[in-house]
């Protein structure tokens, strides 16, 4: 299990850092009933990555990682994909990366947040992190790596599950925030999310960029 955790805790660090759905649950938690919201959106989160890892991890999506000459082909080649794609979009993010000073531009569905029931903001937990390309792929790398560390099936479970707590630390820290300073969390939330704002094409790259190249390294390593 040591192998499966030591293997996946950068893409669980990759996916709690991911700074668009930090930014929206700030959004939501300083709307009307906002803390709630809040709760809901991180709920969100925490059941789809638990859900849509834990389904990779069952269909062994990395299992079968290697065999008695090392790495299979179809491990390698599947390392070889995931890493190039998180490498592009790191790039991607690094080229997209607003003028100095300047927020990045969030969604235009995104200024509604504030008048999200408290299914919409559930919803909006579930598309921000299993529908968004960049945390789906570094769920599918922790769930790769977890599934190919040669665990028991109740050291998988033990090891996605401390995937998945991880994982949500990033949305529901504003959440804990709001409910243990109360009012006082506009001002503390507000300035986390212009930090946000400034800083997440650049946070995102590095993450992708540091993953990105330790995948698409295990994967040539099986060449």
């Amino acid at each position: 299990m040591g192998q499966a955790i030591g293997q996946m805790l950068t893409m669980a660090v990759g996916v709690a850092v991911s700074p668009l759905p930090i930014i929206a649950v700030v959004l939501l938690v300083v709307s009307p009933n906002g803390r709630l919201k809040g709760a809901a959106f991180a709920v969100a989160s925490c059941v789809s990555t638990a859900i849509v890892g834990g389904a990779l991890v069952a269909i062994g999506v990395g299992a079968g990682a290697t065999d008695d000459s090392g790495p299979t082909t179809r491990a390698t080649v599947f390392r070889l994909v995931v890493g190039s794609l998180l490498l592009l979009l790191a790039v991607s993010q690094w080229r997209g990366r607003p003028a100095g000073g300047e927020e990045e531009p969030l969604p235009r569905w995104m200024e509604a947040l504030d008048g999200f029931t408290l299914a919409k903001a559930f919803g909006a937990g579930i598309v921000l992190n299993v529908l968004n390309p960049k945390n789906l792929l570094l769920i599918v790398a922790g769930a790769t790596a977890v599934a190919g560390a040669g665990a028991s099936t109740s050291e998988e479970v033990i090891a996605w599950a401390i995937f998945t707590v991880i994982a949500t630390v990033g949305v529901a820290t504003p959440v804990a925030i709001a409910y243990v300073t109360g009012d006082r969390s506009v001002e503390v939330l507000g300035r986390l999310k212009t930090w946000m704002g400034l800083n997440s094409a650049v946070i995102m790259a590095f993450v992708l960029l540091l993953i990105g190249v330790k995948v698409l390294g295990d994967g040539i390593a099986g060449l």
